[in-house]
């Protein structure tokens, strides 16, 4: 234990992480005002009348009116204040929070690059990332240095490692491997300047697939070895500037790019980016007051890390037809999900029996979204019967819904005699209401 310790608290060029401040900050200011200008404020919130939350946090709603604008604005703000280094703990644990209410009041668009950018939002929050090249330091000298504890980039690096090498493994599966769920990414993309023809070819498909796999599962390793480093970042910049183009995925892309940094020497990232040319790190060894609660909280945050994304093994089922366990597991562009979903309201009291009119209630992306997710459908249900309790009518909500998974075949997959609307969310187990997908090949198409 003594010498990870030794290992966690050694005392490192802090450099990566200052320089990486700065792109981290100019990121989510760009994330932020970004949001407003594309007109993701607008459909995402703005127009529905009701977002599907994250289930348990139904209390977050949007704020009113254009009140969502002003809220990514002052994001925007702290975006250039983390930028600046200025009332650093601030400015970064506010956008934190923030953005967890971006994410958690909102998931029609949800994306697993969202929650990346929640934990580390956090996790900038905590490090020492305004000690140099920041106002913080310009104005209260006394906190300036020009190091860190090394658990801080390995912290970052074990972060990514999990994300990357999840991600790889989680491609091993049909679908991927015979490049079918790449041809369904690309068929939108035809109309794409300059590549959009070449997105349609077979080899094309082959290549994406090949690549995919071995970039997210060598790419953190081959940054670590310094022989192979040039060239993983040379891949790096090739594979990201691609997702950032065809896929459309904001800021990530670009974020990726901008943790290489940890990975070069630190010596070469303060020649590149900071006039001090070199570090004044203190010989002094021994640990800092709490170290051990340090090493505790690493600990366990990165063992959570590591179980989250196989808690859908504890479910019945595919996850790729159950979607159980599908968020928080970095499973990223793995299905392609539609389908069309009925439902009838039927008043306990009276038994009439009402047909629902999704476009009366739901924006198109959310129409899409309630056609095939079982969560959302449930959300739903749960919407009907608090909508009928408003003009007071006890209603039973029923659901009659077929899905199909990437290419394959349309399947029953709500239990069309269960009453949505008086069964219960479940987190940590399986929906019984969620049929099993039939045998693909005795089932014809629809």
């Amino acid at each position: 234990m003594k010498s990870i310790n030794q290992f966690l608290f050694r005392r490192i060029d802090n450099a990566q992480l200052v320089v990486f401040r700065v792109f981290y900050g100019i990121l989510v200011c760009c994330e932020a005002f970004g949001a407003i200008a594309t007109g993701w404020v607008r459909r995402t919130f703005i127009e529905p009348k009701f977002t599907f939350n994250f289930i348990g946090f139904e209390w977050l709603q949007p704020l009113p009116g254009d009140g969502m604008y002003y809220y990514f604005v002052v994001m925007g703000i702290f975006g250039i204040l983390i930028t600046l280094g200025y009332k650093y703990r601030f400015s970064a644990f506010a956008f934190a929070f923030m953005w967890s209410g971006v994410y958690l009041m909102q998931k029609t668009s949800y994306n697993n690059h969202y929650y990346l950018l929640m934990l580390l939002a956090f996790i900038m929050g905590l490090l020492p990332a305004h000690k140099n090249l920041s106002l913080d330091a310009s104005r209260n000298p006394k906190i300036k240095k020009d190091w860190m504890h090394n658990w801080v980039r390995w912290l970052i690096i074990a972060q990514l490692f999990i994300v990357y090498t999840y991600a790889s493994v989680a491609k091993l599966y049909a679908d991927w491997l015979d490049f079918s769920i790449i041809e369904l990414l690309m068929k939108g993309k035809k109309e794409y300047w300059l590549i959009g023809e070449l997105l349609q070819e077979k080899w094309l498909h082959k290549a994406v697939a090949v690549f995919g796999i071995l970039f997210d599962l060598l790419v953190i390793p081959a940054l670590l070895w310094k022989p192979t480093r040039k060239v993983a970042f040379g891949f790096s910049i090739f594979f990201h500037l691609f997702n950032s183009y065809v896929f459309r995925i904001g800021i990530f892309p670009y974020l990726s790019l901008a943790f290489c940094v940890f990975f070069f020497d630190a010596q070469t990232i303060r020649n590149v980016f900071l006039k001090k040319k070199n570090a004044d790190i203190p010989s002094k060894l021994g640990f800092p007051s709490g170290y051990k609660w340090i090493t505790g909280a690493i600990s366990i945050y990165l063992v959570i890390q590591l179980l989250l994304p196989l808690r859908h093994y504890t479910f019945e089922d595919d996850v790729l037809w159950t979607e159980e366990g599908h968020r928080l597991s970095w499973r990223m562009m793995l299905r392609t999900r539609s389908g069309y979903t009925h439902f009838k309201v039927v008043n306990k009291a009276t038994k009439d029996t009402t047909s629902v009119d999704l476009d009366d209630y739901l924006t198109k992306k959310q129409r899409r979204k309630t056609g095939s997710y079982p969560d959302y459908i449930w959300q739903f249900a749960q919407r009907l019967k608090k909508e009928y309790a408003k003009k007071g009518e006890d209603v039973s909500v029923f659901v009659t819904s077929r899905v199909k998974v990437n290419a394959g075949k349309y399947h029953t997959l709500i239990d069309p005699n269960t009453d949505l609307a008086a069964v219960p969310w479940k987190h940590f187990s399986h929906h019984d209401w969620i049929l099993p997908r039939e045998n693909e090949k005795s089932n014809p198409k629809k």
